[in-house]
């Protein structure tokens, strides 16, 4: 999978094509909930497979860590080693800018997964667009 970080306003619309399929469609969250008033400062990022978009996250850099949020993968590419390789690109960006830390957001499904990457759940179960969630924190080298 090739990831970048958007440039363009169609990057940003395939980034949002990709969290509208998955987010939206597949997991039912509100359209009004799924983008947000925190598109405009954070770093988008965009994987693609063969030039198709298929995967999509945004971080935000606040306080003193990095905040990765909206991490999605299209159902039909899972399996694939794609999340971790976002969240990659994205803790790399994180390093770049300064950050020590990384913090996020997991639906509890996916704690399992967050904690493979090196992830510490830190909070309690919350719920979150009708999606039960904790919060997850990693320290980067």
């Amino acid at each position: 999978m090739d990831i970048k970080i958007i440039q363009t306003n169609e990057e940003r619309e395939q980034a949002y094509q990709v969290r509208t399929v998955v987010f939206v469609e597949e997991q039912k969250v509100p359209p009004e909930e799924e983008v947000d008033q925190h598109e405009e400062e954070a770093i988008h990022f965009v994987g693609y497979e063969d030039g198709k978009p298929i995967a999509a996250s945004r971080l935000r850099l606040v306080e003193s860590y990095g905040k990765l949020e909206r991490i999605c993968v299209m159902k039909e590419h899972r399996g694939k080693s794609y999340g971790s390789q976002i969240i990659q690109a994205m803790e790399d960006e994180i390093s770049k800018n300064g950050y020590k830390k990384a913090k996020l957001n997991a639906q509890t499904h996916a704690e399992d997964f967050y904690q493979h990457l090196g992830y510490e759940t830190i909070s309690g179960e919350f719920m979150d667009a009708g999606i039960p969630h904790v919060t997850m924190v990693k320290q980067l080298n």
